[in-house]
């Protein structure tokens, strides 16, 4: 699990790198520096999402993980989450938890948080995570001067995400054929798509209670693939 290991360090680095830079910048730097890396989580959301293996798999997801979602109160949840994280940890801005989710949907929807974590299983080597942790250490610099401390905070769910499916692949590697992954990549980019927007303050919606998409798009493209 080293690939996941370095992947998780060079978010928690690149985003305190992000953070300290952002006390040199002016307001207005940091809002444009913002609503620009809103467009790129749009682009990527878009270009994730026109890879889909099955429409109607991404179509499904998204419906029956938002009507999850709303029927967990997730959105609500996180929120409490979040509001005794704040009282905990004094440094914690308004932009916490919009850092933590952007950062975790950016480093953990594309495919190489996918492949790479299964290569890494299956016992091909880690340098599909490598050139990942280079790529997100990147972004994270610039996510850190605009969203704060949560983009640091992102590393834990990623390492969780990214050593359970390395875990998995170890004995299911057999599971994860390329489809899923598409599938799987394409309900992120439509989450991400929703963030983008969100940032750029085109729209205000509630993301969280989107999240289980994600569950459900492994279990439907799965049924699609195998079994329809």
């Amino acid at each position: 699990m080293i690939g996941t290991i370095i992947n998780a360090a060079a978010i928690v680095v690149g985003g305190t790198i992000g953070i300290l830079f952002k006390k040199r910048l002016s307001e207005k730097t940091i809002e444009i520096a913002f609503q620009g890396l809103g467009l790129i989580t749009l682009g990527i959301g878009i270009s994730l999402f026109i890879k889909s293996h099955s429409l109607v798999v991404v179509v499904l997801s998204i419906l029956a993980g938002s009507i999850s979602g709303v029927l967990l109160n997730l959105n609500q949840r996180i929120e409490n989450a979040f509001a005794k994280l704040k009282k905990r940890f004094t440094a914690v801005g308004e932009n916490f938890g919009d850092g933590l989710i952007t950062a975790f949907l950016l480093f953990c929807m594309g495919a190489l948080a996918i492949l790479g974590p299964i290569e890494e299983g299956v016992g091909k080597g880690s340098q599909l995570l490598f050139t990942k942790a280079t790529i997100d250490g990147f972004a994270a610099i610039a996510l850190g001067s605009a969203l704060g401390l949560g983009v640091l905070f992102s590393s834990i769910p990623l390492f969780i995400y990214q050593g359970s499916i390395t875990v998995l692949a170890i004995y299911l590697g057999y599971f994860f054929d390329m489809a899923i992954i598409d599938d799987l990549s394409a309900t992120g980019g439509v989450l991400l798509m929703g963030i983008g927007l969100n940032m750029i303050k085109v729209t205000k919606i509630e993301i969280s209670n989107m999240l289980p998409s994600i569950l459900f798009a492994i279990v439907f493209s799965y049924i699609y693939i195998h079994i329809m």
